[in-house]
């Protein structure tokens, strides 16, 4: 039977429909039942509370007029009620005063009896309980389950009136309980009678909703089944079955035809299959890797054109005699851990070809199993990567001379991080690195880049650069940086973005130029003192004014005295401020001298190129003044700070300015001898835009001739006469001017002479 049953979809379906279908049913049963019997204790309760509710109005006139003959009388009346089992009346000291039971009277009961905590119960005592809370017990007695009931009696104002026959304190809130005893019997038996004919509706209801499911399961899904069965062994047997009369609108109607249209498809099923087979024998022989196939003892049992074209193998033979000429197991074998484990494995293995060249693979194993499960052979694939490792062994080679160029240059090399421009931190570095700043490498890795600047603006030029991925082509021309030891150096930073491992780096190219700045400021003194020499007419000049002045003065007061005249107190103090007026003059000339030909210090800060021009025409005005040149001014006054050594920029100037002076008389010189005159004429321009604070010097001398005007900057080149010029003014001033950031270029001006323009990066705050 149960093996009937397990072979029929009916029953399968049918059993547990049923089952679902009765325990529905029954829990339906179940509930309305409950329901019923909890709807009938409701009823008695509620009918219980009524009889009490008219039993104590029944007594209440009694009670009023003490008539306790009445009230026994009343309550002996009730108690011969059908349902009514007793009636009990206490007073507030716990003592029943009335009782159909006339043995009950007088008996005094504890508080913590089940009636007294009714309303004792609970802290304080409750005035008013709940039906539910009066409802104190519910219980067998006698084979008849008995409800028992108390209601309170509540003190009124005509229980406590001092003129009645009797009264009561005010205070005192319950006068006594009212205690019933109900019957439940023939309610019970209603509700037990509901019952019995909810049970048999249930079965009934049960018994034909299982037929019904039955027959539908039966006609609408065993009969069409059962064709479908009939089809598909028509279908086996490689027939077409024939055409049914009707086909069901619904699923089974349409997985019988998705059956038919299936059968359809098995002949070109059959044949796509011997075609893929065709297809994997083509690609098995077709591979351009070699694939065996072994067994449990590392026999050959098959393998493609290509292993066979590569190697001297046959059927059976072992397959490290085939790849390795070894008479014994590798001692590292994927094709043993695939037999073990069961997994595919990969690996590297060397070894010749038939022809004798030594060959690399990538070898891959995966198990082959039986309709089982069962692993009954292994497949080898090797993939030829002896090209692959000779790049590798290429590579490698590259790397070495790479990292030895890395760590060989003179200069310092730093891999920075990019992410975060405000630190910089050190990925790597080269060997110079280590010699330049006496760190260990392990020490500079890991170290911010900006801790090896001295100065705060140095490295806030640094972080702007690379901030804005604008000046990383400039980096840093000239600045300071501090060894292990505490030494300070001049360096130049030249940063550039590249590639290190797999992530975008920044290539920082520190060389130390303190050496060669050293030379350029013996170089620009030597020069400066070239300048002072070559103006030390004109100095001579400003000095000999105010000693005249003095002189004077002097001389004035002494042939006063000669001819023994008393100077006048006004003449004395006029000729004693001329004096002091004159000796501030020469000591601010003699100061500026000085300032001038000191040995600047490279220490750059923000200044108006204004205020520069300034200091320079009045170190150097005299000079002009003596040969007749003019000065013109047209300065912009909102000229924003541009970041420089004051004293190097004002002797830039003063080159300049000297180089229009010799231009001008030059060319004057010239036309005097054809008879005419020349315009001595020195025009000084500034002007700025939101990058920029440019200088334009335009003289009207000869002009540069377009053919020199690219070497004018070269050192030791000149175009004047032997003795009159070195060829350092020009470029000294082109260097100074690139350490500031700045450009300068030449051109001729309307007037025919050159105009040289100096342009100078704005200052930014740090």
């Amino acid at each position: 039977m149960a093996a009937y049953a397990r072979t029929r979809l009916t029953l399968k379906l049918a059993a547990p429909i049923v089952c679902i279908l009765f325990v529905c049913i029954l829990a339906w049963s179940f509930y309305h039942i409950r329901h019923q019997q909890a709807f009938a204790r409701q009823s008695i309760v509620a009918s219980a509370d009524r009889v009490a509710s008219t039993v104590q109005l029944g007594l209440h006139y009694a009670m009023m007029l003490n008539s306790r003959d009445d009230i026994r009388a009343i309550v002996e009346n009730c108690g011969t009620l059908p349902e009514i089992r007793g009636i009990r009346i206490f007073n507030k000291q716990q003592q029943m005063m009335f009782s159909t039971d006339a043995r009950e009277v007088g008996v005094r009961f504890s508080q913590f009896e089940p009636l007294c905590q009714t309303c004792h119960g609970s802290t304080p005592a409750l005035l008013t309980p709940s039906l539910e809370q009066r409802l104190y017990s519910e219980n067998v007695e006698d084979g008849e389950r008995l409800l028992r009931l108390a209601s309170p009696i509540p003190n009124e104002p005509g229980c406590s009136d001092p003129a009645g026959c009797h009264f009561h304190n005010e205070e005192d809130k319950i006068l006594g309980v009212l205690d019933i005893s109900f019957s439940t019997q023939g309610s019970q038996a209603l509700a037990d009678e509901s019952m019995v004919q909810t049970v048999w509706l249930a079965v009934i209801l049960f018994l034909l909703c299982a037929g019904a499911l039955f027959l539908l399961v039966v006609v609408l899904i065993k009969r069409p089944i059962q064709r479908i069965i009939e089809d598909a062994a028509i279908l086996a047997r490689g027939e077409m079955p024939p055409a049914p009369p009707a086909v069901q609108e619904d699923e089974i109607g349409h997985l019988a035809a998705t059956i038919r249209t299936m059968g359809g498809d098995l002949v070109a099923k059959n044949s796509e299959l011997a075609r893929q087979r065709n297809l994997y024998q083509d690609l098995f022989e077709g591979v351009p890797c070699l694939v065996t196939v072994q067994d449990r003892d590392y026999r050959l049992l098959r393998f493609n054109r290509t292993f066979q074209e590569r190697f001297s193998a046959a059927k059976g033979q072992f397959c490290y005699k085939a790849y390795k000429n070894r008479d014994e197991k590798c001692p590292d074998c994927p094709v043993e851990k695939t037999f073990e484990t069961g997994r595919c494995w990969t690996t590297e293995e060397s070894g010749c070809y038939k022809d004798g060249s030594k060959a690399h693979w990538i070898v891959h194993t995966a198990p082959i199993h039986d309709t089982d499960g069962n692993i009954v052979a292994a497949m080898e694939m090797c993939l030829d990567i002896t090209e692959r490792k000779e790049l590798e062994r290429e590579l490698k080679r590259s790397e070495r001379k790479y990292v030895d160029i890395f760590n060989n240059i003179p200069s310092a090399v730093f891999v920075l991080d990019p992410s975060d421009p405000g630190e910089l931190t050190i990925l790597d570095c080269n060997r110079g690195a280590v010699l330049l700043y006496g760190h260990d490498k392990q020490d500079l890795v890991g170290m911010r880049f900006l801790d090896l600047f001295a100065a705060e603006q140095d490295r806030a030029r640094l972080t702007e650069a690379v901030a804005s991925g604008s000046g990383l082509h400039r980096g840093l021309d000239q600045a300071r940086q501090r060894a292990r030891d505490g030494r300070e150096f001049f360096v130049s930073v030249s940063v550039s973005r590249s590639e290190f491992f797999d992530r975008t780096v920044l290539l920082a190219t520190v060389s130390d130029i303190t050496k060669r700045l050293e030379a350029e400021q013996q170089l620009i003194q030597a020069s400066k003192m070239a300048t002072l020499g070559e103006m030390a007419t004109g100095v001579a000049h400003e000095i000999n004014q105010p000693l005249s002045v003095i002189q004077t003065s002097m001389d004035l007061v002494r042939r006063r005295l000669n001819r023994g005249e008393q100077p006048e107190l006004p003449l004395l103090t006029r000729m004693t401020e001329l004096a002091t007026q004159q000796i501030e003059r020469a000591t601010r000339i003699i100061n500026h001298m000085r300032e001038f030909g000191r040995k600047a210090e490279l220490h750059l800060e923000p200044v108006n190129l204004n205020d520069v021009l300034r200091r320079a025409f009045d170190f150097f005005g005299q000079q002009l003044a003596l040969r007749n040149i003019e000065m013109v001014w047209d300065l912009d006054e909102k000229l924003p700070l541009v970041r420089c050594e004051p004293n190097r920029m004002e002797q830039v100037f003063i080159n300049f300015l000297l180089n229009a002076r010799d231009a001008i008389e030059e060319h004057a010189e010239r036309l005097e001898k054809t008879g005419h005159t020349a315009a001595r004429r020195i025009t000084v321009k500034t002007m700025h835009n939101q990058e920029y604070v440019t200088l334009r010097i335009s003289d009207t001398g000869g002009g540069v001739p377009p053919a020199i005007a690219a070497r004018i900057f070269e050192p030791f080149f000149t175009t004047k006469q032997v003795g009159k010029g070195t060829g350092l003014g020009l470029s000294i001033s082109y260097g100074i001017i690139q350490d500031h950031g700045g450009q300068i270029h030449v051109s001729t001006n309307e007037a025919g002479g050159a105009s040289f323009h100096i342009r100078l990066p704005v200052a930014r705050e740090a």
